[in-house]
C-alpha cells in the first residue's frame, strides 16, 4: 500500500506530519510517497513500479474561496493531476478507481435534497468546476477505456486530524484564543455536517464494489449518476442539514466558552444550504453517514485539546 501527498504548505505542514506518524512504521505494508499529483513523469513511475489493483485519489487543492486568489493552483492539482491518475489507471490495468469530488458540484441547484440524478451544470466556483472536470474526466476514460470509477460526493466533512482552514477547526482555534469568528451571511445557512468516520466506511466499502455498466442506462433520457461505462457517483453526507448557528452552539458548549461572533456578507462562491441524498450509497453497499454533531464535535474537540499538548510538549522539547 502506498499513500502519496506533496506535503504543500496550504496549511500547517507540521500537522500533516503528526498524522504521518500514525501511519509509517505502524502499518504493515505501507510506504508513504512525497510526490505532487501534476508531476507527469513522476506519477507514471509511481504506478509502473508499484502494480496497483486499487487506486484512491484524495489528493485535490481545497478550499472554495482560495480559488478565488489561486486560480492556477486548482488546475495544476485537481485537473492536471487527476488527469495524470486517471493515465496511470489507463496503462496499468487498475481495478478501480475511487476519487473525491464535492458537494460544491451542485452549485446554484435548490432543490432539496441533492441528488447523484440531479444535473450538475451550474458550477459557483473554480474548485467547483474543476471537481465536476473530474467527473467529466473520470466518465470519458471509463467508456474509452473500460476503467471502472467512482466518484464521491463529499459534504462538509469535519472530524480530528482535519484541515485548520475548514471553519469548524478555525472557530475553535479563535474562541479559545478570544477572538471573534467569522459568521457569513450572519450564521443563516445549513451544511450537512459529515463526520470523518462516516466517510472513511463508506469510502472503504465502495472501494471493493468496483463501479459497473448500469444496464438500464437510456441515452434517450441520461441518468447523470450512472451510465452505460463503468462508472457510479455517489453522496457521502449526513443526511440532516445543520443550520451554523446551532453547529456554532454545539462547538461552544464541547469549548465551554461562548464565541465573540462577527456576522459577515454571504461569500463568492458560497452555497445557502447543503443536503445529501444518500439513498444510492445505502442501496449498494448498505451504509449511510449517521454520526450526530453533538457526538462528532465532542470527538474533535477532545482530540484537539490531546493535540495541543502534543505541540506544546514538542515546544518545550525544543
Amino acid at each position: 500500500m502506498v499513500g502519496l501527498d506533496n506535503l504543500n504548505d496550504y496549511y500547517d505542514v507540521q500537522l500533516k506530519r503528526d498524522r504521518l506518524t500514525h501511519l509509517i512504521g505502524k502499518h504493515e505494508n505501507f510506504e508513504f510517497v512525497e510526490m505532487d499529483l501534476a508531476d507527469r513523469p513522476a506519477i507514471a513511475d509511481l504506478f509502473a513500479d508499484s502494480s496497483f489493483d486499487y487506486v484512491v485519489n484524495l489528493g485535490a487543492q481545497a478550499g472554495v474561496r482560495y480559488s478565488l486568489e489561486n486560480p492556477h493552483t486548482y488546475v495544476d492539482s485537481n485537473v492536471v493531476g487527476f488527469l495524470n491518475i486517471l493515465e496511470g489507471c489507463r496503462n496499468n490495468k487498475v481495478k478501480h478507481l475511487v476519487f473525491a469530488s464535492s458537494s460544491s458540484v451542485y452549485g446554484a441547484n435548490s432543490a432539496m435534497p441533492f441528488s447523484v440524478q440531479h444535473n450538475v451544470d451550474h458550477p459557483i466556483s473554480l474548485y467547483a468546476a474543476t471537481k465536476k472536470a473530474n467527473e467529466l474526466l473520470a466518465h470519458s476514460y471509463s467508456q474509452l477505456y473500460d476503467i471502472a470509477t467512482t466518484g464521491l460526493r463529499f459534504f462538509t466533512v469535519y472530524g480530528t486530524w482535519g484541515r485548520p482552514d475548514m471553519a469548524y477547526y478555525s472557530f475553535t482555534q479563535k474562541i479559545l484564543a478570544g477572538k471573534p469568528i467569522p459568521v457569513f451571511n450572519r450564521g443563516e445557512m445549513r451544511r450537512d455536517f459529515t463526520y470523518i468516520d462516516d466517510v472513511i466506511e463508506g469510502l472503504v466499502r465502495v472501494i471493493y464494489k468496483p463501479a459497473a455498466p448500469n444496464p438500464h442506462w437510456d441515452a434517450a433520457t441520461p441518468e447523470p449518476g450512472s451510465s452505460f461505462a463503468p462508472f457510479k457517483i455517489y453522496n457521502i453526507g449526513n443526511n440532516k442539514p445543520e443550520q451554523l448557528l446551532h453547529f456554532i452552539e454545539v462547538l461552544e458548549s464541547e469549548l465551554g466558552v461562548v464565541a465573540k461572533r462577527d456576522y459577515l456578507p454571504m461569500q463568492p462562491g458560497d452555497v445557502l444550504a447543503t443536503y445529501a441524498d444518500v439513498d444510492d450509497l445505502q442501496n449498494d453497499v448498505g451504509f449511510s453517514p449517521n454520526t450526530s454533531i453533538d457526538v462528532g464535535i465532542k470527538k474533535f474537540v477532545d482530540w484537539y485539546r490531546w493535540y495541543e499538548l502534543v505541540r506544546k510538549g514538542r515546544a518545550v522539547e525544543k
